[in-house]
């Protein structure tokens, strides 16, 4: 992953972007690649993905990029007045037309996975499809439960959720250190988590809009127009926990592939989402859907610059709605 800077509207946006300089696409050297845009969760940064992204790079040839969204991991924040998650998102267009993409697979984690159903809602023409993992577009991660709730709750009745959301970060932090290679995940982890802990104040607003976000119309939408969408979750998420992945099943008619491990698994395995793509069927299927929408985009572009008639049409999300819960081993 090679680091770069984008500047939007005066404000520097931290990003990188795989160096597999000659990728291209299914039709041969020459056609343009899949790009795929990788993006983070709270408190995160696009630093933390390197190692996920750079297997997905050398293992399907897209060409990936991980974008630092405003206010994390170094990038500049935005006004508080224009912290939406629609100002987020806009980042992902500004990136794609920054490195010459039309479109790309959004790949999409917790509060990234909000901002990959903001940006397709609004530019469905740019997106290619959804790996959903561990999401927060839907409010269900907000309804908090357990002991401690009950406990917090008669007392405080406003500070019970947060608290409970805090105990569930502490409790799923182990997990990142779980895995063959814990000296390479803590570098990787350590370079975004100290800009964040320097400059804490800028995430703030950022996590008050979460709290109040709710997507499940946008979700509605782009699941009735045709983009593909994979949800993922891991088993033992304690932050958005599997109570929200029901709700988005139920909500979209797509069942959720479980895979081992808490909300942040791709952290501590950067090669657990290509074995999922891989060797899954409702991995392949999706894939297939990806390139299956690729073409159809890539023929009414063709069309329009022929007549300026036809509009792109939406390809049905097939094996993505269809398929049993699947766990990866």
């Amino acid at each position: 992953m090679i680091p770069h800077k984008l500047v939007v509207d005066g404000r520097r946006v931290r990003y990188a972007m795989s160096d597999n300089v000659g990728a291209h696409g299914p039709e041969g050297p020459g056609s343009e690649p899949i790009w795929a845009v990788n993006l983070h969760g709270y408190f995160a940064g696009g630093g933390m993905y390197w190692r996920e992204s750079s297997n997905l790079a050398e293992a399907l040839g897209w060409r990936v990029l991980n974008p630092s969204l405003p206010g994390f991991a170094g990038s500049d924040p935005l006004p508080w007045e224009r912290v939406t998650i629609g100002e987020i998102a806009d980042v992902v267009g500004h990136l794609l037309d920054e490195v010459g993409a039309q479109r790309a697979v959004l790949l999409g984690h917790s509060m990234g996975g909000a901002v990959a159903v903001q940006f397709a809602d609004a530019h469905p023409e740019r997106v290619l499809g959804i790996v959903y993992r561990d999401g927060a577009a839907t409010p269900g991660w907000k309804h908090r439960r357990g002991i401690l709730v009950s406990l917090v709750a008669p007392v405080l009745p406003d500070m019970a959720g947060v608290a409970d959301l805090l105990v569930a970060a502490v409790l799923d932090t182990p997990d990142l250190f779980i895995g063959r290679r814990l000296a390479s995940t803590l570098r990787g982890l350590w370079p975004d988590a100290r800009r964040n802990l320097r400059s804490m104040g800028r995430t703030l607003p950022v996590g008050s809009m979460l709290m109040a976000m709710d997507l499940r119309p946008e979700v509605e939408r782009i699941v009735a127009g045709g983009i593909p969408i994979l949800p993922v979750w891991g088993c033992f998420d304690r932050i958005v926990s599997p109570d929200t992945a029901r709700e988005f099943a139920e909500l979209t008619g797509i069942d959720i592939v479980w895979v081992p491990g808490g909300h942040s698994w791709m952290l501590p395995r950067p090669q657990g989402q290509v074995d999922v793509l891989r060797h899954l069927r409702r991995g392949r299927a999706f894939v297939s859907d990806v390139l299956a929408r690729r073409t159809a985009l890539l023929a009414a572009d063709g069309a329009d610059g022929a007549d300026g008639a036809e509009q792109p049409r939406p390809v049905t999300a097939g094996g993505t709605t269809s398929s049993p819960i699947h766990l990866v081993r």
